[in-house]
């Protein structure tokens, strides 16, 4: 079950000022270790430190692999690439310069296969949190939705796309 709460989107320079979207509200944000010990108890075969050590030799292989320019797939997943965020462009090709027109670097993840935003809409449930107290939700009771639910944007607007390919900006 997915929790939400509603916000005002109070940017004043936004088409979007003024109207009311949903939010989700994370209550736990799991690191490798609870991940870990999470696949064990789902009887993978593997020990929890054995599920560590493979997740942690994965992450720094992406890292090593995305630095090399390569993109990387994780099937059902995720495909991971590096994008670049431009300071500004350069009037010609021969003015451009990296300490000029180049901000950072950033980490694009795109989700991909049975976690894509077309599966996660036929089978995400959401329901609306009246509150949030200490990162503890407090339920509004009714107001939920099954399957085919609108996300929302990172801009605050809501979206019914569901379209596989969407890039989630990860800096």
């Amino acid at each position: 079950m997915i929790k939400y709460v509603v916000k005002e989107n109070k940017n004043k320079k936004s088409p979007a000022y003024g109207k009311w979207y949903a939010y989700p509200v994370v209550e736990e944000t799991m690191n490798l270790a609870a991940l870990a010990k999470h696949m064990e108890e789902h009887n993978t075969g593997f020990s929890e430190a054995m599920c560590l050590g493979m997740m942690t030799a994965m992450v720094k292989c992406i890292k090593e692999q995305l630095l090399a320019g390569k993109n990387v797939k994780i099937d059902n997943l995720a495909i991971f690439s590096v994008g670049i965020r431009n300071k500004e462009g350069a009037k010609t090709e021969a003015d451009f310069s990296v300490a000029n027109n180049i901000g950072s670097v950033k980490l694009r993840a795109r989700a991909t296969g049975i976690l894509s935003n077309a599966n996660l809409n036929s089978v995400a449930s959401v329901r609306r949190a009246s509150s949030v107290v200490g990162g503890t939700t407090i339920p509004s009771g009714g107001d939920s939705t099954s399957g085919g639910s609108t996300t929302t944007t990172p801009d605050g607007g809501g979206s019914n796309s569901g379209s596989d390919g969407d890039d989630s900006n990860m800096a």
